[in-house]
């Protein structure tokens, strides 16, 4: 979205304490933070270009045409939606206040670049390599061995934007899709690991530099979009004491402020880092009901300067996205424990339009719950 710079409204917050966030980005993220803001006086304005975004529920939405009026209302920026322009975001944190800062933008916004900082701050990854042309790509095979994902840098998510090559006939056909990507930024060659399950944590950062960690939760993905979370995750509290330290050097190498989530590996050699998302995540949303405070509030909290909440698990959940088409609220509902989501988005295939958190009151019970819901599922994602 174009920046302009025309009448931009600075606030002093030596006498003006922060009553309204102006969120980049309009969609399912937005709405819940502005959800959470409420309760706190907050208030979240946007600035998105699609007028019908789930977030207009719960707050004014401003085109990139309006910028200068979304600028006067604003007393601090934050974001849902890493791919924010760089330039928007470095502008926004000149001006006023950016929470997370630009620079972890330029970090989550390049795969390349996320990988060097992890290798950086001593944080394990798998093998990678630079793509600038067939012949570079022809020696990543080589050097990296097959199977390997080759990924843009820039840009893809849910599984877009990558090709995994599994034979030496698949080397023209991976080029051929994502080639053209190297006109502006180099592919990645991502080598394979042998890994067991996939993993995330989120932590919250505040502005004192006070640091609280939400449990480490395991992830299942289908076709590349998640589709169900397990909080916590089963058995990993041996896993714990890595994903923290490594999402604590991420924090404070970046002077982060607000919610950051690390998408982790499990291997039998410990945790191999995947990439970061600066902003509340998906593999997050159980912590609505979940957590004593969600991932939401937390970074409500963090971005306004207010002391963080606690982190704590209620009870075990699981979280289970609703992708391209809607079930029957009212049987989901009419299931113990179970708590449904909506985003007021038009059903669209391969698209997600609603999460179900499900925490019977009898947790003996949760694997036969999420059973129940799976099949009201018109689709079931595999699972």
């Amino acid at each position: 979205m174009p920046i302009s710079t025309a009448n931009f409204y600075t606030v002093n917050h030596s006498n003006h304490p922060i009553k309204t966030i102006g969120i980049l980005g309009g969609g399912q993220l937005g709405l819940m933070l502005a959800e959470s803001a409420l309760p706190l006086g907050l208030r979240c304005t946007f600035l998105e270009d699609a007028p019908n975004c789930p977030a207009r529920l719960l707050g004014k939405v401003y085109s990139s045409e309006q910028l200068d009026d979304f600028a006067k209302v604003c007393d601090i920026y934050s974001l849902e939606f890493e791919n924010t322009p760089l330039n928007s975001a470095k502008f926004l944190e000149e001006n006023t206040g950016l929470f997370p800062p630009s620079k972890a933008l330029f970090i989550a916004q390049d795969r390349l670049n996320e990988k060097n900082l992890f290798n950086e701050l001593d944080i394990k990854t798998v093998p990678f390599l630079a793509v600038n042309s067939r012949d570079e790509l022809q020696t990543a095979c080589e050097n990296l061995g097959l199977p390997l994902v080759l990924k843009t840098t820039r840009g893809g998510y849910d599984g877009k934007g990558q090709f995994v090559i599994k034979n030496d006939e698949q080397i023209d056909t991976a080029w051929a899709e994502l080639g053209d990507a190297t006109k502006t930024a180099p592919l990645i060659a991502e080598g394979f690991i042998n890994f067991s399950r996939e993993v995330s944590i989120i932590a919250v950062r505040s502005k004192t530099g006070e640091i609280r960690y939400y449990p480490l939760v395991e992830n299942e993905h289908y076709n590349g979009i998640l589709t169900k979370t397990t909080a916590p995750a089963p058995n990993a509290e041996h896993l714990t004491a890595q994903a923290q330290s490594n999402i604590k050097k991420l924090l404070e190498h970046l002077d982060y402020v607000g919610v950051l989530t690390l998408e982790l590996f499990v291997t039998d050699d410990g945790l191999i880092a995947n990439e970061i998302a600066p902003r509340v995540h998906n593999s997050g949303h159980w912590s609505i009901e979940g957590a004593v405070c969600s991932q939401f509030e937390n970074h409500m909290r963090a971005v306004a300067g207010l002391p963080l909440g606690d982190t704590s698990v209620v009870k075990p959940s699981v979280m289970l996205n609703v992708i391209g088409q809607y079930p029957s609220m009212a049987d989901i509902l009419a299931l113990d424990g179970v708590h449904y989501h909506g985003y007021d988005k038009e059903e669209r295939t391969g698209r997600k339009i609603a999460h179900i958190t499900i925490m019977p009151t009898d947790t003996e019970k949760l694997d036969e719950t999420v059973t129940k819901v799976v099949e009201l599922l018109p689709n079931k994602m595999g699972l």
